[in-house]
């Protein structure tokens, strides 16, 4: 049964009452990383998920909609981006999506925003900067994202990611 979530706005980021960020530094070109997060099964280096597709056709923006099937694969959320900004020749990119609808019930929004920048250091690099963002439409959060177990998600979503680009 398809549960329908609440559309957001950018400032939902950092105002919502359920908040995890994955800040990391990344040994890879910026432009590939970019390639690597907006690409068709994007992400299928992270065990949390199973399959992430997009469901619009290339070139992707701001209204493009995607599908993501998380592991084991019960649970699925219907996505629509709302923020699609790149800038080849400063390689700044970045990109942001609410949940339309989740398989499961528990959620009233859910949000993710990437954003894929040149490491500040002499080093190289890429910079990754990924917020997810949640509110529950009840008192407790539904139990794949319970504090022990998307604590433990969002830790395997980093190291699978700092494995993938190293």
């Amino acid at each position: 049964m398809p549960y329908a979530l609440q559309p957001i706005t950018e400032s939902f980021f950092d105002e919502a009452p359920v908040r995890y960020v994955i800040d990391i530094v990344v040994p890879a070109d910026t432009d590939f990383v970019w390639r690597e997060f907006t690409r068709q099964d994007t992400l299928d280096w992270c065990r949390a998920l199973k399959k992430v597709t997009y469901t619009s056709p290339a070139p992707y923006n701001a209204k493009t909609t995607r599908t993501a099937v998380l592991s084991p694969g019960v649970v699925t959320l219907n996505e629509q981006f709302f923020i699609w900004d790149e800038d080849p020749e400063q390689h700044r990119y970045r990109h942001a999506f609410y949940g339309k609808v989740a398989s499961v019930p528990g959620l009233k929004n859910f949000g993710e925003y990437t954003e894929v920048t040149p490491a500040d250091d002499a080093g190289g690099g890429t910079r990754i900067v990924w917020k997810f963002a949640l509110r529950t439409s009840g008192l407790s959060l539904p139990g794949f994202l319970s504090s022990p177990i998307a604590a433990a998600a969002f830790s395997t979503v980093k190291s699978d990611t700092e494995k993938h680009f190293s």
